[in-house]
C-alpha cells in the first residue's frame, strides 16, 4: 500500500481521538518503532516524547516483551476467563500483589483504564452493600481530576473538564475541592479542613472517595502534596469510606516512585493500574482489592463481584505484562527517572522567563511547561516535522513524559523543540 492509498483510506474511514472527521488534523503514516524512537513512512523519524500517552516505559517494541507475547501465540491467544484461568494471568496477578503494599493483593483484570475505573466504582457500591450500607451508592472525587472516557470514568473526573457536555448521560457524584497546595509545598494540616468539611456534606450516600495520587493528570497536569492522600486515607478510615487510587498514569515509575502512593507511605483499599503494566505492548488494566473488600463483596448477595469482561486477562496481554514487571524488577528504572527528573528540571526551568508561559513543573518522568495560550495545531506539527520530536500538547500544557529509556541527547532534543514551540507561542 503506497503512502497516499493509506492515507486515503484513513481519510475516508478512519475516526481518530479527539479529531474532527469533517475536518481532520493531519496524521503521520507509522511503519515502526524502536526504543525512543517512531518510525514514518517517509523515512522520518520522531522521538517520542509522549511514550505513545504515558505507555511505553521501557521504549517501543522492546525485545523482552515482544518475545514474550510471541512465545504465548504459539498456544492460545485468548479464552474466556469464566471457568478457566491460565498460567500468564497467575503469574501477573503474583507479580503485582508482590509489588503493592501488603493485603491489596485481590487482582481483577479489566480491558483498559477506563473500565478499570468502572470495576473500583462497582467494588466500592458492592462492598457498602455487602456490609448493609445499601443507601451508599455514590462516590467522591477530587477536582482536576481525570479517570478515563467511559461514562462512569468520565462522571469522576473533573466536572468543569473536557467532559461537560456529557453531563446528562453521566451519573451524579460528588465532588471534593481542589488539592492547593503543591507537592513542593510545607505541609499544612489545616489544608484538610477544606476537603473534610465537604466529605461530610456529601451525606449518607458516600461509598468512596477516589483521586490520582501526587500527579493529577488530562485534566490539570500538576502535582500535589502527599500529605493530602494521608488525610483522606483518615477521613475514609473515620467514616467508613473505601479510597481508591487510580495508578493508571502514575504507577510503575512514572513519578519516580513505583507507585505514587509511596510519596505518602499509605495504601488505598482499591487501587487501579493500567498503561505501562503491559509495557505499552497492548491493552490490559486492573482493579486491584484488599482481602477485606473482596471478602466483603463474596460474602455478601449475590455472592460475587458482579462484572465479566470478555476479553479479561486476555493470556497474550497477560504475558506482556509478565515481561514488563520482569524489566522493572531489575530497578534500572529508578536510576533513570531519576536522570530524567534532574535533566527536565535543568533543561525546562529556564522556560518560565518566557512570555506565556504560568508555571513550568516537573516529578520524576513528567515535565511539564504550562501555558496562557496554545499555539494553533498548524504551528505544533510545523515543530513536531522541524525537529523530529513528537508533542502533542493539549488545553494549556505542553508536556513531555518520555520512554525511561530516552537517552540525555534525545532527552534535550525534546526540551528543545518544547522551548522551541513555546517561543513560537509566545511569539517571539
Amino acid at each position: 500500500m503506497t503512502i497516499s492509498d493509506l492515507l486515503a483510506l484513513d481519510r475516508k474511514h478512519l475516526w481518530h481521538p479527539y479529531a474532527s472527521k469533517t475536518s481532520p488534523p493531519p496524521v503521520l503514516p507509522v511503519t515502526g518503532a524502536s526504543g525512543s524512537v517512531i518510525r514514518l513512512a517517509d523515512g522520518t523519524e520522531l522521538i517520542d516524547a509522549l511514550s505513545s500517552w504515558w505507555c511505553m516505559t521501557h521504549g517501543h517494541n522492546h525485545p523482552a516483551i515482544m518475545a514474550a507475547v510471541r512465545e504465548q501465540t504459539e498456544k492460545f491467544a485468548q479464552v474466556m476467563f469464566a471457568g478457566f484461568t491460565h498460567e500468564p494471568a497467575a503469574e501477573l496477578a503474583a507479580r503485582l500483589a508482590a509489588v503493592l503494599p501488603p493485603d491489596l493483593d485481590q487482582v481483577f483484570f479489566a480491558d483498559s483504564g477506563s473500565v478499570a475505573i468502572e470495576c473500583a466504582a462497582k467494588m466500592a457500591v458492592q462492598y457498602q452493600a455487602a456490609a448493609g450500607r445499601r443507601d451508599r451508592v455514590r462516590l467522591a472525587a477530587v477536582r482536576g481530576g481525570y479517570h478515563g472516557d467511559t461514562a462512569g470514568a468520565m462522571a469522576l473526573s473533573d466536572p468543569d473538564g473536557m467532559h461537560t457536555m456529557f453531563r446528562e448521560i453521566m451519573p451524579r457524584q460528588h465532588f471534593l475541592p481542589r488539592l492547593e497546595l503543591r507537592f513542593e509545598d510545607q505541609w499544612d494540616e489545616s489544608a484538610m479542613a477544606a476537603v473534610t468539611a465537604a466529605v461530610d456534606e456529601c451525606g449518607r450516600d458516600l461509598a468512596g472517595i477516589i483521586v490520582e495520587p501526587v500527579f493529577q493528570g488530562a485534566n490539570a497536569m500538576r502535582f500535589f502534596h502527599p500529605g493530602y492522600l494521608r488525610g483522606l486515607r483518615r477521613i475514609c478510615d473515620e467514616r467508613g469510606l473505601l479510597l481508591i487510587f487510580d495508578e493508571i498514569a502514575t504507577g510503575f515509575g512514572r513519578t519516580g516512585k513505583f507507585f505514587a502512593m509511596e510519596y505518602a507511605g499509605v495504601a488505598p483499599d482499591i487501587v487501579c493500574v493500567g498503561k505501562a503494566l503491559t509495557g505499552g505492548a497492548v491493552t490490559l488494566a486492573a482493579a486491584i482489592a484488599s482481602r477485606q473488600v473482596a471478602g466483603t463483596i463474596s460474602a455478601g448477595s449475590p455472592g460475587c463481584f458482579m462484572h465479566g469482561p470478555t476479553f479479561m486477562a486476555n493470556p497474550l496481554a497477560c504475558a506482556a505484562g509478565c515481561a514488563s514487571l520482569k524489566l522493572f524488577s531489575s530497578g534500572q528504572w529508578q536510576s533513570q527517572t531519576a536522570a530524567i527528573e534532574s535533566q527536565l528540571k535543568r533543561e525546562l526551568s529556564p522556560l518560565r522567563e518566557c512570555p506565556g508561559v504560568s508555571d513550568v513543573r516537573v516529578l520524576g518522568a513528567v515535565g511539564v511547561v504550562e501555558l496562557t495560550e496554545l499555539p494553533p495545531v498548524e504551528t505544533v506539527f510545523r515543530v513536531v516535522r522541524d525537529t523530529g520530536v513528537w508533542l502533542r500538547p493539549f488545553g494549556r500544557w505542553l508536556y513531555t513524559m518520555p520512554p525511561f529509556t530516552v537517552s540525555p541527547e534525545e532527552l534535550s532534543r525534546i526540551t528543545g523543540a518544547m522551548r522551541i514551540l513555546t517561543e513560537t507561542g509566545s511569539g517571539r
